[in-house]
């Protein structure tokens, strides 16, 4: 009795981990989405100041949405399975979350910065080590107002 109880209490701690890894185990990022009211000359800022490459659009007009990636030319960009950026119409460049922004990794955070403003960018807050971590933080906004976190890591 004792060894049938450990049984199916260690099935039952089994059952419940791979329900729980199962769970969540078909969920992955697929995009991330920011507004403006020109979505063709926002997704010019972001291949100019991130090196990105415009994938896939949708509609056309004034109002197309717009799926952009990384990748060292256009058809390494839409072979990229990462995550992408969609820009899509929105009726102001006021945004109304203030919590919502994209989040870069970069290599070299300075240089970053700097490419963003260039590009029409601005800085919230210019680059800084966080608590002494290794880890800098740059906060920016494209040019219609969505925020930008830029993160570099300490190398290992």
């Amino acid at each position: 009795p004792v060894k049938t109880i450990k049984s199916s209490i260690a099935g039952c701690i089994a059952a419940l981990a791979l329900l729980a890894v199962t769970a969540h185990a078909q969920i992955s990022l697929n995009s991330v989405r920011v507004g403006a009211t020109d979505p063709v000359k926002l997704s010019q800022f972001y291949a100019k100041a991130f090196g990105m490459f415009e994938v896939n659009r949708i509609g056309a007009g004034a109002n197309p949405e717009i799926f952009l990636n990384f990748g060292a030319s256009v058809a390494a960009a839409k072979a990229n399975t990462a995550p992408q950026l969609v820009i899509m119409h929105r009726d102001s460049d006021t945004p109304s979350d203030p919590m919502a922004h994209v989040i870069f990794t970069v290599t070299d955070i300075k240089v970053a910065a700097a490419t963003v403003k260039a590009a029409g960018g601005s800085m919230d807050r210019e680059p800084f080590e966080f608590q002494g971590s290794g880890t800098w933080i740059g906060l920016a906004k494209d040019p219609v107002g969505n925020s930008i976190e830029m993160l570099q890591f300490t190398k290992k």
